[in-house]
């Protein structure tokens, strides 16, 4: 499925670096989000550009999957890439892998009806692999993987998050 020799190399190499320079694997990470038509955004990372929207039920023009999509997709594809991972470091081999994740949603608390908060009321995922490794092995590097992705510890651990606003005057507010 994967090239399990070059993720193993991979994961070898920077494990070897982060133990030698523990600063190489601290940092800051930045990804520029533009509102450029009614609700749709254009989101930019790298050489990456992308689009995310709401439906028009929502009063948007439905141009791209929506925040709750790339929530889910986040958890889900960080899951999968970290088998991957953790399979090719185990030498497990994986002929197919799933991951579906659902997410249970009270829309309420978007539209500020009292006695309702915005976001999931509760997530889950499951988990489909096809591999000729043993139950027990599976089990055990579904259990490393977990354990260490970083997407699934945000989602687990409350932190801090901070706001800054520019405000720019225009012609208009004068």
């Amino acid at each position: 499925m994967a090239d399990s020799k070059k993720i193993k190399e991979a994961f070898d190499r920077n494990v070897k670096l982060l133990n030698i320079k523990p600063s190489k694997g601290q940092y800051t990470t930045s990804t520029k989000i533009r509102l450029k038509n009614g609700t749709a955004c254009e989101i930019e990372h790298k050489h990456w550009k992308f689009t995310a929207d709401v439906g028009e039920q929502q009063g948007g023009n439905d141009e791209g999957p929506g925040p709750g999509i790339f929530y889910r997709a986040s958890l889900g594809s960080c899951l999968a890439i970290g088998y991957a991972i953790w399979a090719a470091k185990m030498d497990i081999q994986i002929d197919h892998l799933e991951v579906d994740v659902e997410a249970d949603v009270d829309a309420r608390g978007n539209f500020g009806i009292e006695n309702a908060t915005p976001g999931y009321t509760g997530m889950r995922y499951t988990v489909t692999i096809e591999s000729p490794a043993s139950d027990v092995e599976i089990n055990k590097m579904i259990k490393a993987a977990d354990d260490h992705s970083p997407i699934l510890a945000n989602f687990k651990k409350p932190m801090n998050i901070d706001r800054t606003i520019n405000i720019i005057e225009n012609d208009a507010k004068r």
